[in-house]
């Protein structure tokens, strides 16, 4: 095939062909503009000193193109910016021609008639040569002239080329979009999808536009098998209704990486994304208020435990943005904190921030080290979220979610009163409301503890003699939320990875719902509620209406172009199946453990009015679980829980899978 033969030519191959091509275009330019205007007499042919500007017209257009750049242009990639590279050159190149052509008139060395409808008409014809050629040569390098369909680049891989979709919104991103596709070759875009009524039922792109309330017949009409969105624009609750409207139809949908990120090579069209979840969520972020993102951050010694988790990375990320003078890492995951470490530790290279980096191993169970940490780095406001949060796993390792959650939480507090920290925000959790696991009860157990400590100006701190008391400038704050997306454990990639493998979709009971937020969305909402607190105080972010987990189960599969296997339709593509709800799983979640919520300046940001127990009350109970585990009992750890957070209900008896061997055992 010729194109073949073409497209495996050498650059050098390339370059040449190019310039040769050029100039039998300015000479036809040159020709046509001649004869155009002098064809009434006879002229036909340049004769004389025409002869020479013949000559000096591709000696001079040539130079100059190459100078400008005009042959770096990959015709397969041609484009606006390479067309206004040719306008440049062409007029630079004409421009030099016209002043050497009348230079040489008036000292004597041209005798030739230099007709300025000539010029302007060869001017004309050039830029309509050069570059009507390269769009022509485009369309034939990268269109199917000839070949019923088949693109250029065959190869054993390419079974899934051509397929058919169409593109949801054809503004400037879908174009960009469009064109994209065309050069990766994967999929052949056939329509676009816009209700901007000015587009519908007009070509865009040599395509018929169509309306949403029109994709029944779209589909039919040009056999679309995918639907991208390019939508940047658009709200998350306008993307979901969009989205809630697809459903319905036998089509994948999916979403393309940030169209900037496309147009300078970072991800290439390839990396199709599935729909973000957050667009079926629907859930508009609100912009955060820089005066509270700064209050405690700004300037200040910052410290986040569990700095390599879910939560606790994203609170590093926002942090370093606002300027920090130090960011303490304090990580017990070797593999986590150096991930969490080089990923920061270039932001900081890149964007040239004057932000000391620590890394530091650890464990909050470790007091003296925390201690250590803090005073060596002064710190001033710490972020706690390191704790163990899946309900099935602390459920069954109960001394371990016990000395994690509380008395972790309480070595932090203690070490930061110690240590004069001004600001201390713990990362709490809706499952910490009327708990029905040890997750939650341990996670609400240490919220009672901030509480306390909060109320004392003085305190006898846990552990310690009780004639020692340390002067309290410690603002506690704790701020609870639910599931977060993305996290580790959760429900979406699960999902996403058992629809890929076709099913079973395994949900835990039919009726069960959770609240979901985004990592990033949950991180900004903690930093500002922490800077809102007075001491002691609960937030509760407001996390939306929860979502129904089969729905979400549900609109997952058909949103990847598949049917739901059920008692309507048993030749579905994937079942949902039921497993039963895990030990501790609660049907749904709370947020508040009392009424009346109390509104904030922040309208996402909640401050609840719980009951609390003073220090003094919380210190023999504390001792009584502290001692229960050292004797692995259970029963009494169990009687404590219950006496002390308010609402636990266990679902089912307390089991430590250790205790539990090693009772079976003994026996």
């Amino acid at each position: 095939m010729i194109r073949e033969r073409l497209v495996g030519l050498s650059y050098r191959q390339k370059r040449l062909l190019q310039i040769v091509t050029d100039v039998g275009f300015i000479w036809a330019a040159l020709w046509s503009a001649y004869y155009i205007r002098f064809w009434a007499d006879g002229w036909l042919w340049p004769q004389g000193d025409e002869i020479g500007i013949f000559l000096l017209a591709p000696v001079i257009a040539v130079p100059v193109f190459i100078r400008m750049g005009m042959y770096r242009a990959v015709l397969r990639y041609f484009g606006n910016e390479a067309l206004k590279c040719i306008l440049k050159a062409v007029s630079c190149g004409f421009v030099v021609l016209v002043g050497i052509l009348f230079f040489m008139q008036s000292v004597g060395w041209l005798d030739a008639v230099l007709s300025r409808s000539v010029l302007f008409m060869y001017w004309c014809l050039s830029l309509g040569l050069l570059g009507g050629v390269r769009l022509v040569a485009r369309d034939y390098f990268m269109g199917d002239w000839f070949t019923a369909g088949k693109p250029v680049y065959q190869n054993r891989l390419d079974k899934i080329a051509s397929v058919p979709v169409a593109i949801f919104g054809a503004g400037a991103a879908g174009m960009q979009l469009h064109a994209s596709i065309r050069v990766g070759r994967m999929y052949k875009v056939v329509a676009f999808v816009d209700d901007n009524p000015i587009l519908v039922g007009r070509l865009v792109a040599g395509l018929p536009v169509y309306s949403s309330l029109q994709l029944e017949r779209m589909i039919s009409t040009c056999g679309v098998k995918e639907l991208f969105l390019a939508i940047p624009s658009a709200s998350r609750t306008r993307r979901q209704q969009i989205l809630a409207h697809l459903q319905q139809f036998p089509v994948h949908v999916r979403t393309v990486p940030g169209i900037m990120d496309i147009a300078s090579g970072k991800v290439k069209i390839e990396d199709l994304q599935e729909v973000d979840i957050v667009d079926l969520l629907g859930r508009d972020a609100v912009p955060p208020d820089s005066s509270l993102f700064e209050r405690c951050i700004k300037g200040h010694a910052v410290m986040v435990t569990g700095a390599g988790g879910s939560i606790g990375s994203e609170l590093c990320r926002q942090i370093l943005a606002t300027s920090p003078s130090t960011l303490v890492l304090f990580e017990h995951s070797e593999f986590a904190l150096y991930a969490i470490q080089s990923e920061l530790q270039s932001w900081v290279r890149i964007h040239k921030l004057d932000v000391q980096l620590v890394p530091i191993l650890g464990s909050i169970r470790n007091s003296t080290r925390l201690r250590h940490v803090m005073s060596a780095w002064n710190i001033k406001t710490i972020y706690h979220a390191a704790a163990y949060k899946h309900v099935p796993i602390v459920e069954h390792n109960i001394a371990e979610g016990i000395m994690n959650n509380v008395f972790g939480t309480l070595n932090v507090a203690q070490a930061a009163i110690r240590c004069q920290v001004e600001n201390f925000v713990l990362i709490s959790t809706d499952k910490a409301v009327r708990p029905t696991n040890v997750m939650g009860s341990t996670k609400r157990l240490a919220e009672l503890v901030l509480q306390a400590l909060s109320a004392e100006s003085a305190p006898c701190l846990w552990n310690e003699a009780p004639s020692v008391a340390h002067l309290n400038r410690t603002r506690f704050t704790m701020v609870r939320f639910g599931n977060v997306l993305g996290s580790s454990g959760s429900v979406i990639p699960l999902f996403r990875e058992q629809i890929r493998l076709g099913g079973p979709i395994t949900v835990t009971h039919r009726d069960i719902t959770r609240y979901f937020m985004t990592i990033p969305e949950a991180a900004q909402l903690v930093i500002q509620a922490g800077a809102m607190g007075k001491g002691g105080d609960v937030f509760v972010l407001d996390m939306g209406e929860p979502v129904n987990i089969v729905d979400l189960a549900r609109k997952m599969v058909l949103l990847s172009g598949l049917s739901v296997r059920d008692e309507q339709t048993p030749n579905g593509d994937v079942e949902i199946a039921f497993s039963g709800l895990r030990p501790g799983e609660k049907l749904y979640e709370e947020l508040l453990i009392g009424d009346n919520p109390q509104t904030t300046a922040h309208p996402k940001i909640l401050k609840a009015d719980e009951a609390s127990l003073c220090w003094n009350e919380l210190l023999p109970i504390l001792n009584t679980i502290r001692q229960a585990v050292r004797d692995d009992d259970y029963d009494t750890i169990r009687e404590s829980l219950l006496g002390t957070v308010q609402g636990y209900k266990p679902s089912n008896g307390i089991v430590d899978l250790l205790y539990e061997h090693h009772q079976r055992a003994v026996d």
